[in-house]
């Protein structure tokens, strides 16, 4: 039997409060992450990422008591990013209840990070997030900083380099896509799925039932995240897993 698809709902969070915005700006308020984490418990997500937004453009690390509370009140895999930017940040983050820690700019600037967290705590706890936008020559460019730097780095040559230093999954967002509600870019998950054996998580562009199953399908993405979708309950968990589930994709379901 195939693996299950995961349905995963995406916490972006910023001063302490569950925000969503288009293409990582014009951010609005999406209300209380803890408060959202239980709700995407009970409705049967397969995992939550927590993302904190701004804490690596801060330059301050992330906030170790929403992940704490996040963590004691749901009982699905939590994965949880920004401004980790040591070993240890990343063991403060699993000693804190998170499952996985995603890591960004800290990757680009420290790729033997990479290699020592899987090292230290198993590859499968090692998540890399690349963030993306199409080059007007072809290709995608990574950004980092909460999609505020361009790096220069071409994202399919980063992908590949990102499985040979050790991590164990990608989450993959396209930076053009990220909000719009458009569609998942389906051309930039297949070409990293050319490239790289790893687990994707794709992310940015959800809009509905039909992106989910595209992503999946076509873009033959491990699982899909989304957040707007959710927060704004615009579709349920429930609703997605069934459309899901109808065209012959294998899902968790309770």
């Amino acid at each position: 039997m195939p693996l299950a698809k995961r349905i995963i709902p995406c916490l972006d969070v910023d001063q302490g409060r569950v925000v969503k915005g288009i293409q990582f700006v014009d951010l609005v308020d999406a209300g209380d992450p803890v408060e959202q984490a239980q709700v995407y418990n009970r409705e049967g997500a397969d995992e939550l990422v927590f993302l904190d937004i701004t804490a690596t453009h801060e330059g301050r690390g992330i906030i170790h008591e929403i992940v704490r509370r996040t963590a004691e009140q749901v009982f699905i895999p939590l994965t949880v990013g920004g401004g980790i930017r040591t070993m240890e940040d990343m063991r403060d983050m699993l000693h804190a209840g998170a499952d996985k820690v995603a890591i960004n700019s800290a990757a680009i600037k420290t790729p033997d990070l990479i290699t020592e967290c899987g090292r230290a705590f198993g590859a499968q706890c090692v998540v890399v997030a690349i963030d993306v936008k199409r080059r007007r020559q072809g290709g995608w460019e990574v950004y980092t900083h909460g999609g505020r730097r361009p790096t220069g780095i071409d994202g399919l040559q980063w992908a590949i380099e990102v499985e040979t230093r050790g991590a164990g999954e990608l989450l993959v967002t396209s930076m053009d896509r990220d909000g719009t509600q458009i569609g998942y870019d389906i051309e930039l998950l297949q070409e990293i799925d050319r490239r790289v054996q790893l687990p994707v998580i794709a992310s940015g562009g959800a809009g509905t039932v039909e992106h989910f199953r595209d992503a999946l399908m076509v873009g033959r993405a491990h699982a899909v995240l989304a957040a707007s979708m959710f927060h704004f309950k615009q579709v349920t968990l429930s609703e997605v897993k069934q459309f899901l589930h109808d065209s012959g994709i294998t899902v968790r379901r309770i």
